[in-house]
């Protein structure tokens, strides 16, 4: 079926139920698939050259200039195999459902995501730790899909973000302040990057058409 403009084509994507919705749900579950053996790739690299090397060379380093390029670079790194385990699934689960929502809105919101957490964790976080890791994007993609549900009224993106979360719960204390050595920064400033996104990307509703205002005599 052709949607014609890029505008129809988004809103019939944007429905649910429709041929549309269901073909873009299916490629973006097909790439985010794809992205994981990436992630895996780079682990083994890291493994073979000396754990930790990737991490520390590409890892956030709070405070420190030359821990600054974690900023891009610490999404794809991971400390451990246990460590990558644990973001791969919940990563494509809401990695597909916020690129079902548009390619392009996927790249600007995840850029958002990254530079907030990122360059939060850099300025507020501990100057003795690295910080690697996708769950910062994780978490951003989690706050994008509840936000754009809330701005957007998209019971869908909002039912998906419940569900995510239903799964996820034990998860979400994460974004609290603790002892352990997990970056609760980078979780709470990458769920506020989320909020963010689906603000400034918000796909704005249709305006309804102006009653034909032609007086007959």
């Amino acid at each position: 079926m052709s949607y014609g403009a890029p505008e129809a084509r988004a809103e019939a994507e944007a429905k649910f139920g429709t041929d549309a919705f269901y073909a873009s749900l299916g490629r973006a579950f097909v790439t985010m698939c794809a992205v994981i053996p990436v992630l895996f790739l780079i682990e083994a690299i890291d493994v073979g050259i000396g754990s930790g090397q990737l991490d520390v060379a590409g890892g956030i380093i709070p405070h420190r200039v030359d821990g600054l390029d974690g900023v891009l670079f610490s999404p794809f790194l991971h400390a451990g195999w246990d460590h990558l385990y644990g973001n791969a699934v919940p990563l494509i689960l809401v990695g597909t459902f916020a690129l079902a929502g548009g390619t392009k809105r996927f790249i600007w919101s995840t850029f958002v995501i990254v530079l907030v957490s990122g360059l939060g964790v850099w300025f507020v976080g501990d100057p003795n730790s690295v910080v690697v890791g996708a769950s910062g994007v994780i978490f951003g993609y989690l706050g994008l899909l509840v936000t754009r549900g809330l701005v957007e009224r998209s019971w869908w993106n909002f039912g998906v973000a419940a569900f995510i979360g239903l799964l996820y719960w034990y998860q979400l204390y994460n974004i609290l302040p603790t002892d352990q050595p997990v970056s609760w920064q980078g979780h709470l400033l990458g769920l506020l990057g989320g909020v963010i996104a689906a603000i400034l990307f918000r796909r704005k509703r249709p305006r309804p058409a102006k009653p034909d205002t032609t007086f007959n005599f």
